[in-house]
Parts: C-alpha cells; sequence; structure tokens
C-alpha cells in the first residue's frame, strides 16, 4: 500500500513529540495546571517567583560563560566578528543584543550580527520551517562571508534546533570560534559547540513557553557575552561607556555627562573638549586627562588600540 502524506508525517511528528518529552524546557508542570483559576495577583506572583530562580541557574555555568567570553574577546582583538544565530525567540534576542551594540559601543553594524532563521520577516512573523534547516543557516553564514577570526553564538531553547546547530556546525568546519547557549542539559547544540553552555530553568509556567525563562536566561547570558567581550576590547573606562555613539539629543547629553564623572571637568572644558576631538567622549576624556590636543588623542588611542588607560598612561610618560 502506498503511504500517503498524512501516513509519512506520523512517525515523523511522532519521533519529534518523543524528543521534546525528554526536554526539560518542555515538561508539563500538574500543580499549574488551574493557573488560569486563579486571580491576576496569584499568577503574577508566581510568575514573579519563576524568574527569580533565572540568575541562580545562569550563576551556575559562569565559569563556562567566562571562559567562552575570554575566547570571543581575543578573536575580536583580532578582528573578528560575533554572530548570533537562532530561530524565532533565540533568533530575535540575538539580532536585539547585536543590534544594541553600535550605539552602545559604537561599534560598526557588521562587528556584531544577528541571524535569525527565515531573515528579518521573522523577527515579527513566523516563518514556517526556517528553523529545521540546518542548511539554511549555513547559508545565511556563507552571505557574511564568515572566517576562522570569528564567533559564531548558536542559541536554541532546546539545544536541538536543527538552524542553530547547522550554524555552529558550519561555523566550527570553517574554524570559526563556537558557542552553543541552550536551556537543556545534554543537547546537540552544546555538544556540536567548543563552548557548550547550558542554562538549566526547568519548565516553564506555560508549558513550552520558552519566551518565559528560557528567553531570560538567553538575554542575560547574551548580555555577560557583548558587554564584557567590549570591556575587554577597551569599550569602556571604568563602568562609564566612553564609545557610546551620540545620536540624538538624550545621548548627546549623557556623552557629557560620562565625560563630567570620568574627568571632573567644568561644562566649559568638556564642551571645549568635545568640540576639539569631534564629539568623540573617549577622546575628549584623553584630552582633559591626559592634557592634549584632540590631534594627539586620537594618536595616542590608535596606537593602544583604543584602550583608554593604556593611551593615558602613554600621555603621562610622554609629559613627564
Amino acid at each position: 500500500m502506498t503511504s500517503t502524506p498524512a501516513d509519512s508525517a506520523t512517525p515523523r511528528y511522532g519521533d519529534l513529540r518523543a524528543q521534546l518529552d525528554t526536554l526539560t524546557t518542555e515538561e508539563f508542570r500538574p500543580e499549574l495546571a488551574e493557573i488560569d483559576q486563579l486571580s491576576t495577583l496569584d499568577i503574577a506572583t508566581i510568575m514573579n517567583g519563576e524568574d527569580s530562580t533565572v540568575p541562580t541557574a545562569v550563576a551556575a555555568r559562569i565559569p563556562l560563560i567566562a571562559a567562552a567570553i575570554d575566547a570571543t574577546a581575543e578573536r575580536a582583538a583580532r578582528g573578528g566578528r560575533l554572530i548570533y544565530a537562532g530561530a524565532g525567540t533565540a533568533g530575535r534576542l540575538g539580532v536585539l543584543d547585536a543590534s544594541e551594540c553600535p550605539p552602545t559601543f559604537n561599534t560598526d553594524p557588521d562587528e556584531v550580527v544577528g541571524l535569525i532563521a527565515g531573515g528579518p520577516t521573522a523577527l515579527v512573523t513566523a516563518v514556517e520551517g526556517a528553523e529545521d534547516s540546518k542548511e539554511m543557516a549555513a547559508a545565511d553564514l556563507d552571505g557574511l562571508k564568515l572566517t576562522a577570526a570569528d564567533t559564531v553564538v548558536g542559541i536554541s531553547a532546546s539545544g536541538r534546533t536543527p538552524y542553530a546547530i547547522g550554524a555552529v556546525e558550519h561555523a566550527r568546519r570553517l574554524g570559526a570560534l563556537t558557542i552553543g547557549l541552550s536551556c537543556n542539559a545534554g543537547s546537540a547544540l552544546a555538544a556540536a559547540a567548543e563552548h557548550g553552555i547550558e542554562i538549566v530553568v526547568g519548565p516553564e509556567l506555560l508549558t513550552g513557553s520558552t519566551r518565559l525563562k528560557a528567553g531570560t536566561a538567553q538575554k542575560l547570558v547574551l548580555n555577560m557575552i557583548s558587554t564584557i567581550t567590549m570591556i575587554r576590547l577597551g569599550k569602556t573606562y571604568g563602568n562609564l561607556m566612553v564609545d557610546v555613539r551620540a545620536s540624538n539629543e538624550k545621548l548627546r547629553a549623557r556623552s557629557r555627562r560620562i565625560v563630567a564623572l570620568a574627568t571632573g571637568a567644568t561644562d566649559d572644558e568638556i564642551e571645549t573638549a568635545l568640540t576639539a576631538t569631534g564629539g568623540e567622549v573617549k577622546n575628549a576624556i584623553l584630552t582633559i586627562l591626559g592634557e592634549v590636543d584632540g590631534p594627539t588623542a586620537a594618536s595616542l588611542l590608535a596606537d593602544s588600540d583604543g584602550h583608554l588607560r593604556a593611551a593615558l598612561q602613554a600621555a603621562h610618560t610622554s609629559t613627564g
């Protein structure tokens, strides 16, 4: 008897269902089976309690996260890019983190990139079948002309999403650094990556809704990867965002506040310094603290690979 599409689909979905049954993020919680009968206050209280467990789960993996960040920063210092790849919520979180880097750290949009299965359309509309294609992930990375200097972070709550696994496998074949971020232990994604990070947050409030605790955990880790990498690259001075791009009025005010916090200079001194350096916060700080002019500040920072502390030391050495 010739099998129909429905006949052939049944085993496939049966196998997938069996896989989902093994995932902590997909577990059903009987104690919450009547949560819809509770008051809004009670549901919000339960949900907040669930969310409070996420930082503890992340803390359990800090050594692994730190090792992955050190490896990422080492490549980034040599010009390598940081590339996130995921589907659905995981992909959106990667795109979000990448898109925040240019205004926060004055990076080029090509330095930190977020790939989502199905392309930009998938940010707001589900693209059917996109997450199931390893080949699509490889093609997306090839479109970026991936090199061995780059770092690719595959993101998947389940740890089984073909797009994320395919991205990591393809990147590893090309010699790029690979990180696999998932929320289930023993995941295929972590196994495929050089640095596997599994943040086990447990079953969700709504069965299988991994935009909740799993999504929060992923965002926390992505924040760490990008922020600490940028700290290692000299994009901050202490806890000040000295590479902030002043692209609107709020950020222009913030840039002046940063110069003030770093130097203690007067408003007039700050305006003079920013004018002399084309509005570059880091350069303005160097002109004030290093007592150098704008062109000298730019030269010292270039020689110090953008690290303000090193440039200040060089300025003081040359004038001392």
